[in-house]
């Protein structure tokens, strides 16, 4: 029995033309793995001379026109852009008449569920909030990056089937994210995302200063170890002298810093004095050479910490009362006016 042959994307049911509003680094990269799920972009947005570029190599012969017009061609609009953007954005295309009922609104925004949407669904839109938790380059390799990609989504009720189907379509994995809960989504993405990349840069930075040629490749292998057994074991994970309780290697860093790069030494300090609190919590960091370690770390003079003497639990940490971080997204800051900043986190515009 000859096998079907495979059903070609143009031929599927249900297909929707797509317009972009904010031509950043996410909104083209999403149209177009929407183009190669069968639907079909017809406008795009941008004001930058970088938005255009952008556009002009990921959506290829799809005109640039005004944000309204967008709206008018467009069964599924995406708003990819910056954060405290949107609202304005979408008001106003609510108070101009662009919105038409039974249109998809999509925006990307890890902050903001579809409340922020309001003014367009009261004027018969359906909101939808997909946020893809990755960083964009604002290039096609962003596209195949979406294979597997996590999308933080917000809808009502009756749309979550098909938010959830859009997110297959670009091959992501839809995570349910209740409206209540998008900011502190966000934050632990950023956390995740944004703090990393400013780590990575710094460390590398200091390895060249005392001498590394190749800090990429130092870091490479060790960072992809210890990010491998942080997803897979948490806390357990925890290496290095402050989980040990060596402080005197730590009186020996922060001395190190304050003569070479002085602006590093508040960053160490604060993420010391979390990942004691993190290792006295998951039972790594006796609490006799917890003692020592943050007497030296309180001694630093870079901002409030635990009094000498005191345990870890007495100081704030990511076990208080308070829930903890989850995984920007992440994110990257704007290069121009449409690009969004992302983020966890990840991709926002």
């Amino acid at each position: 029995m000859n096998a079907m042959p495979p059903i070609e994307a143009q031929d599927r049911p249900a297909r929707l033309t797509v317009g972009v509003v904010g031509a950043g680094r996410v909104g083209p990269a999403l149209a177009a793995s929407l183009q190669l799920a069968g639907h079909r972009p017809v406008a795009v947005s941008g004001v930058s001379d970088a938005s255009v570029r952008r556009a002009a190599e990921l959506l290829p012969d799809v005109p640039l026109v005004t944000p309204a017009e967008v709206l008018a061609r467009a069964d599924l609009v995406l708003l990819t852009v910056p954060d405290d953007a949107l609202a304005d954005l979408v008001s106003g295309l609510a108070e101009t008449g662009a919105v038409r009922p039974g249109q998809l609104l999509v925006h990307t925004s890890g902050r903001y569920g579809t409340a922020v949407l309001d003014p367009a669904t009261r004027a018969g839109a359906l909101p939808l909030a997909l946020h893809p938790a990755m960083t964009f380059t604002g290039t096609s390799v962003d596209v195949q990056r979406l294979a597997g990609c996590s999308f933080g989504v917000t809808s009502p009720d009756e749309l979550r089937m098909a938010a959830e189907a859009l997110v297959i379509e670009m091959g992501g994995e839809p995570e349910w994210i209740a409206e209540s809960a998008r900011p502190l989504y966000h934050a632990a993405l950023a956390i995740g995302a944004n703090h990393l990349v400013t780590l990575v840069a710094q460390s590398m930075e200091l390895l060249r200063d005392a001498g590394v040629q190749a800090p990429d490749r130092m870091l490479g292998p060790l960072l992809g170890a210890a990010l491998d057994n942080a997803l897979r074991s948490g806390d357990a994970a925890l290496t290095g002298p402050v989980a040990r309780g060596d402080a005197g290697t730590v009186a020996a860093h922060i001395a190190e810093l304050r003569r070479h790069a002085p602006q590093s030494v508040a960053g160490y300090v604060a993420m010391a004095r979390t990942t004691a609190d993190r290792a006295m919590d998951h039972g790594l960091l006796k609490p006799e050479l917890a003692e020592d370690l943050l007497d030296v770390l309180a001694d630093s003079g870079d901002g409030p910490g635990p009094a000498p003497g005191t345990s870890a639990h007495d100081g704030p940490g990511p076990n208080r009362d308070a829930p903890g971080p989850d995984p920007d997204s992440p994110g990257q800051a704007p290069d121009d006016p449409d690009a969004p900043d992302h983020g966890p986190e990840g991709g926002d515009r």
